[in-house]
This record gives structure tokens, C-alpha cells and sequence, in this order.
């Protein structure tokens, strides 16, 4: 969509819920898996996904045109949600036993698991080492997670990154610098594991 027709639905759409639905259409699929990305599980992703609609849908009657994507607002308050999921996320240890108890689930016998890490073997050694960065990103502090995940998975190029995060293009480029050299040293470390 270019932005002249973009700015004419941002202002329809603080009137007009269709209008709304347009930018949800365009925009979902892209929000959804930057969140998925950065967050690496589907439920939680949804879940901030969704959050980051309806954020955006209050707030449309604030929201100020200025020349930009509409995408870089969206992806502004994905990253804000993001941090904060990543800020208040509690694990709560769960004994088998109580889940024994409670649903019936009980561990799957020595075989069934054998019988599942053949099949999947092929389909994981695919993907270990996406697997591998994403866990060495969410080590990293957050201002490199964001514009990384940006950056590698999103595939945005430094000026919109800039205007995503609301930082100066020098900043990101440091920012993109220091986060892939430690995402390199990591992964280097571990495959010399």
C-alpha cells in the first residue's frame, strides 16, 4: 500500500471501524511474526499480537500523521509489548504429579519419545541453528534484540528501523554492530561445544 492511501485509511479509520479492518488485514500477518519472532512461542505471540491492535485501535484518535508508515507505529508499540511481556513474564515451576492428579497427563514411555526424536530429527536438524540465535538474542540486552529482530527478521533497512525505535540511523548501525558481534562470539562458542 503507498503511503498517500495509507494516510487516507489511518484517518478514515479513526472514524470508521472498516476502515480499521484495512490496516489490520495489511499489517496482521507482518506484526504476527515479528511478535512470533521475538518472543519464539506461538500463544504468548498471538496473545501480545492481539494487544498490539487493540493498542492501536484506542489509541488511533491520538495517533498523528507525520509522513511515516503507519507500520513503524505499529511495530513501535509490538516492540514496547514485547519488552514488557519479556519484563513481567513469570515461570511457574509445575510438578507431574500434580499434573497427573489434575488432567490425567502422564510421560509418554522411553519408546514413544525414541520414536519422536527419529521423526523429527530431520525437521530439527533444519532449524537448529535459527533455533540456536533466537536464544542467544534473548540473552542479549534489549535494545539488540530489537534492532536485530528488526533488522534479520523483519528485513527493515536502517531508516525505518531508526524510525521505528525512535533512534538516530548512527545509533542503530552501532546498535546492529555490537548485537551481531555477539550474537557471532555466541554462536561460535556453542557450535564449539
Amino acid at each position: 500500500m503507498d503511503i498517500k492511501t495509507e494516510q487516507q485509511i489511518v484517518e478514515a479509520a479513526k472514524t470508521n471501524h472498516a476502515a480499521f479492518g484495512k490496516l489490520f488485514d495489511a499489517y496482521y500477518p507482518r506484526i504476527s511474526q515479528y511478535v512470533l519472532r521475538r518472543v519464539g512461542e506461538v500463544a504468548p505471540a498471538q496473545d501480545i499480537t492481539s494487544v498490539v491492535f487493540l493498542k492501536a485501535w484506542q489509541g488511533l484518535h491520538t495517533y498523528e500523521w507525520r509522513g511515516l508508515p503507519f507500520s513503524a507505529w505499529l511495530y513501535r508499540i509490538a516492540g514496547n509489548e514485547v519488552n514488557s511481556y519479556f519484563r513481567h513474564r513469570k515461570l511457574w515451576p509445575i510438578s507431574l504429579d500434580a499434573l497427573f492428579e489434575e488432567v490425567g497427563f502422564e510421560l509418554a514411555d522411553d519408546r514413544d519419545i525414541e520414536q519422536e526424536c527419529i521423526a523429527y530429527e530431520d525437521e530439527l536438524a533444519r532449524h537448529q541453528d535459527f533455533v540456536a540465535v533466537q536464544q542467544i538474542m534473548l540473552g542479549l540486552h534489549i535494545k539488540y534484540q530489537e534492532v536485530l529482530a528488526l533488522r534479520f527478521f523483519e528485513r527493515m533497512p536502517i531508516k525505518q528501523i531508526a524510525l521505528v525505535l525512535n533512534k538516530k540511523e548512527n545509533t542503530v548501525k552501532s546498535l546492529l554492530k555490537r548485537g551481531t558481534e555477539q550474537v557471532i562470539r555466541n554462536f561460535s562458542e556453542r557450535k564449539a561445544l
